[in-house]
């Protein structure tokens, strides 16, 4: 790897890290609200919106300008976002705000992958930022967790600068006031990535003809027989990711007796396992064998059952592990090699555009029938269990069609294919 994709990689760590406290301290801000249970998901939703509505968009303002441009700018929107917490916004406005800039900035941030190294490198590439972004959300759940903790606020609060009135007054505004630095440095390192030298056609500015083009580039990926398959695989992946994050919020609550500081540490537990697959599968999975690893997808959603007769930390702590180290070795390879169907046709914006659009698509979804059945009372067993069958259920419909594709024409052949 050269030296431009180590910048890639710390630039998106900090800027993911912060993504992740944010969404602890909005979290807080909505629990010092009062604000009711099934609003707490919506905090994700509001962030992912962005995503599905700006899909259109974001691909060619990715490839209109150097990634790293980009990246700097969308950085900024995500401090803008932040910001507005300070000014008593509501959390959900505000947090949704942050998601426009994470919608803009995700297209330059894997498409430079495509500009910047070969076809073959790219699952180590995947597993080495999954890897890192990981790793990023650990420490943000578990800085976020430890920043709205009332003993770390009152230590914050408690520096003071002499005749300057900074305004953080709050332990909502002092937590805020460490992820907007973090957000800053992120900032300041896009300054320092690479321009590649990938150029793409002039790119449309027609809003009607933008979402056209989006329309072709969705139908072709969808039809693609390699590409249907990883574009299904990591749709579900991040559905159920993000449904997840809250899932273990609330089993740590209801079955561990855990407070939400701590609670957060659980979530970084499984990012721990995760890190553990991503990492494997980039030393393991070469991209032409991607496609072995959907049977794990099933082993995922029936272990993740398990968690209904555990109320032990101890026995919380590898279970998540092992969740985690199961989604991470599956997606890892299923990214990159979407990632490189996609640049094989089309241009790289364009289809991380597509993926984005799909998989914040599913995680809105699923969201919204999460929030649903907290809005019901459903007990959390239950749901566990619900959330558990859907995505081995999904995953063996995914596995079926491509047995069926497989056996209309070698799919598994494209894989090498390049650009001409």
């Amino acid at each position: 790897m050269n030296r431009g994709f180590y910048t890639i990689m710390a630039a998106q760590f900090f800027s993911s890290l912060a993504d992740n406290a944010l969404l602890i301290a909005a979290i807080a801000l909505l629990t010092e609200m009062d604000s009711p249970a099934w609003m707490t998901p919506l905090l994700k939703l509001f962030f992912v919106l962005s995503y599905v509505l700006l899909a259109a968009f974001v691909g060619a303002f990715a490839d209109s300008l150097p990634k790293g441009k980009v990246m700097f700018v969308t950085n900024l929107i995500k401090i803008a976002g932040c910001g507005l917490m300070f000014f008593h916004v509501h959390p959900l406005f505000a947090y949704a705000i942050v998601g426009f800039g994470a919608a803009a900035y995700s297209p330059a941030k894997y498409g430079i992958l495509t500009e910047l190294l070969p076809a073959e490198k790219l699952v180590a590439a995947n597993g080495w930022i999954e890897g890192l972004t990981v790793i990023s959300i650990i420490l943000g759940t578990v800085v976020g967790g430890a920043l709205v903790n009332q003993h770390v606020s009152s230590i914050l609060l408690s520096f003071d600068f002499p005749i300057v009135d900074t305004g953080v007054d709050t332990p909502a505004q002092a937590a805020l006031t460490g992820i907007m630095f973090t957000y800053l440095v992120a900032t300041l390192i896009t300054l320092k990535i690479p321009d590649t030298g990938a150029r793409y056609p002039h790119q449309e500015r027609n809003p009607i003809r933008l979402i056209v083009d989006f329309s072709n580039c969705f139908t072709t990926l969808w039809k693609d027989k390699l590409g249907q398959i990883s574009l299904a695989v990591t749709t579900l992946f991040w559905g159920a990711g993000a449904t997840l994050q809250f899932i273990v919020l609330k089993w740590a609550e209801k079955s561990l007796h855990m407070p939400l500081d701590e609670a957060a540490i659980l979530q970084g537990i499984a990012a721990i396992g995760m890190a553990i697959g991503a990492t494997a599968a980039a030393h393991f999975v070469p991209l032409k064998k991607s496609l072995s690893v959907m049977p794990l997808g099933i082993a995922m959603g029936l272990i993740v059952i398990a968690m209904t007769v555990v109320h032990s930390v101890w026995l919380a702590y590898p279970l998540l592990v092992l969740i985690g180290a199961l989604s991470g070795f599956y997606v890892v390879p299923m990214n990159a090699l979407l990632q490189h169907r996609g640049h094989v046709l089309m241009s790289a914006g364009h289809s991380i555009a597509v993926q984005n659009f799909n998989e914040n698509m599913s995680v809105l979804t699923m969201l919204v029938l999460y929030a649903l059945m907290v809005k019901l009372n459903l007990d959390v067993n239950i749901v566990i269990v619900l959330f558990g069958l859907f995505v081995a259920g999904t995953m063996v419909l995914v596995m079926r069609k491509h047995a069926a594709n497989q056996l209309k024409f070698d799919s598994v052949a494209l894989i090498g294919e390049r650009k001409h």
